[in-house]
């Protein structure tokens, strides 16, 4: 039998025990010290992120607070900037492409939890990855759910909710977020 946290790293649906938890505690512990480094030390935020997250392109902003699960499973590429109050729910990997723009208070949610009631109570979950393409811009206030891809060089209106894949260069509003125009 594979313990909760490789059968969470491998997608399958996991239990909430005490491992778990134990991970989770130990990567939040960098989260809070990367939000509470001084701005005004540039090189011990970024050392602090690097270690934070999976992965972390050159010229990268995240502004304070940021919150995860793990942040081990949030990948950022190059030139991109997260707005205040991001949030990474990284139970499944949180892929950024280069020079994208995130909003204030952006969700990126990848966890899901079972329908049946007494799972829940029992604290299972599973995850699916979401991948945000090249020079994409999300507004603030915007919902990204499990499993979805947004193409390169779309633009999420501020306050959607993304429930399904977005294709590459439209502009997608509302919720659930639909394509509204092509931006090619």
């Amino acid at each position: 039998m594979t313990s909760n946290p490789e059968r969470m790293s491998s997608g399958d649906w996991y239990n909430t025990d005490e491992s778990v938890l134990e991970i989770q505690r130990e990567r939040q512990t960098l989260m809070e010290q990367y939000n509470t480094t001084p701005i005004a030390d540039p090189l011990g935020r970024r050392g602090v992120l690097i270690e934070l997250f999976g992965s972390v392109g050159d010229d990268v902003e995240v502004r304070s607070p940021v919150y995860v699960d793990y942040g081990s499973h949030v990948r950022i590429g190059t030139g991109v900037f997260l707005n205040y109050g991001c949030q990474l729910a990284d139970v499944a990997q949180i892929s950024i492409g280069d020079h994208c723009q995130v909003g204030p208070n952006v969700q990126f949610l990848t966890p899901v939890h079972p329908l049946d009631a007494q799972r829940r109570k029992d604290r299972w979950e599973t995850a699916r990855p979401i991948t945000i393409g090249a020079n994409v811009w999300i507004g603030g206030g915007v919902i990204i759910c499990p499993g979805v891809t947004v193409g390169d060089n779309s633009v999420i209106g501020a306050g959607s909710v993304v429930t399904k894949d977005i294709p590459s260069g439209v502009l997608a509003v509302g919720s659930p977020a639909k394509v509204v125009r092509d931006l090619s």
